[in-house]
């Protein structure tokens, strides 16, 4: 019985399955995932740089101004400016050019000619300031006057008499020379009388009259056998200038060096200038109508 019970119990035991006899060698264990990885790719040098890189490397200074400079690009406003700039240079070297052939040109004159050009110009300088005072104080008139149109007809009026004296319609007086010019010789020619009437204008004589003649802007001089036609009115020497303005700067400019005293000197006619008190120049001329010219304010 016994017997039978311990058999019994060695069936119900769970068979163990056999071990199996190991290998020498034993496998290894595979990895399902590294199986499904790409396979790996060698890295790069890291001393072998790539296009990329090379492209964003910094430049020197000395590259990024070659590279602004060259090539050129010019626009059309830059272009307009260097046509500009030229013409600028251009009118300046041209100017300096002109101030120094008159600088070489009086640096070769007299000191005395040079002193009395320098007389000549502060005279005329001075004229200039007057007249330009006088027009100031005008404009202020105006302005500040109540009554503008009977002070524009006083200026009106007045403006007419000093129109009047220059144009030789109305008799005029004040402070002047007289010049004399004795021809014994007969070579007084007309040109030399009108030399001297330019050279008193441009001094600013205001009025002139020779010999009862009155000189205005259209009066010419001609020749007439030994003696000279005055706006076709013969006069004979001596000839009598009676001329209106400032004796300080019409003598000077009669007496310059190769001025018209030295002229009519050299022709053997003798001249003589005065400064009197007062000049009077009172011959007339006729006002005439001008045939074409009509004023632009019609």
């Amino acid at each position: 019985m016994s017997e039978q019970n311990e058999q019994n119990e060695r069936n119900e035991r769970p068979q163990q399955p056999e071990k199996p006899e190991k290998s020498e060698q034993p496998e290894k264990p595979v990895n399902r995932l590294r199986k499904e990885l790409p396979q790996e790719e060698p890295a790069p040098a890291p001393d072998a740089p790539t296009a990329a890189q090379q492209a964003e490397e910094p430049l020197t200074g000395r590259q990024r101004l070659v590279k602004g400079l060259w090539p050129p690009r010019v626009t059309r406003a830059q272009l307009i400016v260097a046509l500009l700039l030229f013409g600028l240079g251009f009118g300046l070297a041209v100017q300096v050019a002109s101030n120094s052939n008159s600088d070489s040109a009086l640096r070769g004159a007299r000191q005395e000619d040079l002193v009395r050009i320098l007389d000549e110009l502060d005279s005329r300088t001075q004229r200039l300031e007057d007249e330009r005072q006088g027009l100031e104080k005008q404009r202020q008139e105006l302005q500040s006057s109540s009554d503008q149109a009977a002070e524009a007809r006083k200026q009106t009026a007045e403006k007419e008499r000093q129109l009047g004296i220059l144009a030789g319609t109305v008799a005029a007086q004040g402070p002047g020379i007289t010049m004399t010019i004795e021809d014994t010789k007969g070579t007084v020619k007309a040109d030399m009388l009108l030399d001297a009437i330019q050279e008193l204008r441009a001094a600013g004589a205001e009025a002139i009259e020779v010999n009862g003649v009155r000189v205005i802007a259209s009066t010419y001089f001609t020749d007439s056998g030994t003696s000279v036609s005055v706006d076709g009115n013969k006069i004979n020497a001596p000839y009598r200038f009676q001329v209106i303005g400032k004796p300080q700067d019409l003598e000077p400019a009669l007496n310059i060096p190769g001025g018209v005293v030295q002229t009519l000197e050299k022709e053997q006619a003798t001249v003589r200038v005065a400064e009197p008190d007062k000049i009077v120049v009172d011959a007339l001329r006729q006002a005439k109508q001008p045939h074409y010219a009509r004023s632009s304010s019609q």
